[in-house]
């Protein structure tokens, strides 16, 4: 398929055909190209679990309140953020950084690309108990503001929260047309309970869950209506 093809049949199916063919390596494909995806300073602080058991699974459909689309799927998949990984990713790629500029006299680029991890990374994403790494990013923020000096808002544990969810969901996306340029439908879903998933995939209490995934071969009833979306001019402006 094209892409403008991918797009405009790629839907929300809530039904899935439970006895179609399926081939579960297209789900594995896809979250290969999933990983491929943008995000934030390449720090790559999610996780996707790929549900194909059926103790798992009725674990997560239990968890989705007993959703159609969680109940009918062949598999699904949870993306999942991994902020307390923080500092296992930054020091993979401060690693990667000093391979690549291993043997070369370090200039001005190289020494900001060496210090954007061992030095910035850890200002974006130190939380302490006492909120001192906090306060620290305010002032900097503050600083900044006072002499209208752009700089990232990025200060508090929910400010932090928000970009790690919105590199987890630009791969959930990949995941979505990656599948449907596959021929299978996607079901992105935000109605469960998070604990009771964390609890069945043995997750962290500081990870998070992003969304569920519904995976499958769609039936034609489960495509409820069809897709309306407000006016461009009402969301696409030209400056």
């Amino acid at each position: 398929m094209t892409f403008d093809q991918i797009l405009n049949t790629r839907r929300s199916v809530r039904i899935y055909d439970e006895n179609a063919a399926y081939d579960s390596q297209i789900v594995s494909k896809s979250l290969e190209r999933a990983v491929l995806s943008a995000n934030s300073s390449n720090m790559q602080l999610w996780e996707f679990y790929q549900v194909s058991s059926e103790e798992k699974k009725k674990a997560i459909v239990k968890a989705c309140m007993h959703q159609s689309a969680a109940r009918t799927a062949s598999e699904l998949v949870i993306f999942v953020t991994r902020q307390d990984k923080w500092k296992q990713r930054a020091a993979w790629n401060l690693a990667n950084m000093k391979k690549q500029f291993e043997g070369k006299e370090l200039k001005g680029k190289g020494k900001r690309a060496l210090s954007y991890y061992e030095k910035l990374m850890p200002l974006f994403y130190t939380n302490d108990f006492l909120g001192i790494a906090t306060l620290i990013r305010f002032s900097i923020v503050v600083y900044h503001s006072i002499i209208n000096k752009p700089i990232i808002h990025l200060v508090s544990h929910a400010d932090q929260r928000v970009s790690l969810h919105k590199s987890c969901a630009l791969a959930a996306q990949t995941f979505m047309l990656s599948m449907k340029s596959e021929g299978y439908d996607t079901c992105p879903m935000e109605g469960f309970d998070e604990k009771m998933i964390k609890k069945s995939l043995n997750l962290p209490s500081k990870a998070e869950i992003c969304m569920v995934m519904a995976c499958g071969i769609g039936k034609p009833e489960g495509i409820y209506t069809e897709r309306t979306r407000v006016d461009n001019s009402e969301v696409i402006f030209k400056v």
